[in-house]
């Protein structure tokens, strides 16, 4: 039982930290990201509407190309655990701008809890960073 706890308390975290990343990230890569910039520019300007609930009206189709693009790359990236802070800070912002739309389109927090989760797992992996088994450790002694 001690080395259990010893284990949890020290390498456990960044086996978690890796675990949380690779599944999290790659289910944003494949199932989120990857569809919708194969998609096209149709759907992107569908997407890049939500932007007009934070005021923005201009260039639809690139916001929502951003947003493919931080899906898809960003949840890459994380899942590599490269630039790991960064991705993670385009999907909270996404995320935000998802929970926005549901709430604004008065759909009710169960329809928003989805991109609010989320949310709040990229904000906090900005806050840890890619732990000891990322790319970003390797590349950039886990400066992001």
């Amino acid at each position: 039982m001690e080395k259990l706890l010893k284990f949890l308390d020290g390498e456990g975290k960044d086996y978690g930290l890796l675990a949380a990343r690779a599944g999290i990230g790659l289910c944003f890569f494949y199932i989120h990201g990857l569809p919708k910039i194969i998609a096209g520019p149709a759907l992107w300007a569908r997407l890049g509407g939500a932007m007009g609930n934070l005021g923005i009206h201009f260039a639809p189709a690139f916001w929502g190309f951003m947003s493919a693009a931080a899906e898809c790359f960003g949840g890459l990236f994380v899942a590599l655990g490269l630039l790991t802070r960064p991705a993670a800070a385009f999907l909270a912002f996404n995320l935000f701008v998802a929970t926005t739309m549901h709430l604004t389109l008065h759909q009710g927090l169960a329809a928003a809890s989805h991109a609010i989760e989320d949310m709040f797992f990229f904000l906090g992996l900005m806050l840890l960073g890619s732990g000891r088994f990322g790319l970003d450790q390797k590349l950039f002694k886990g400066r992001f």
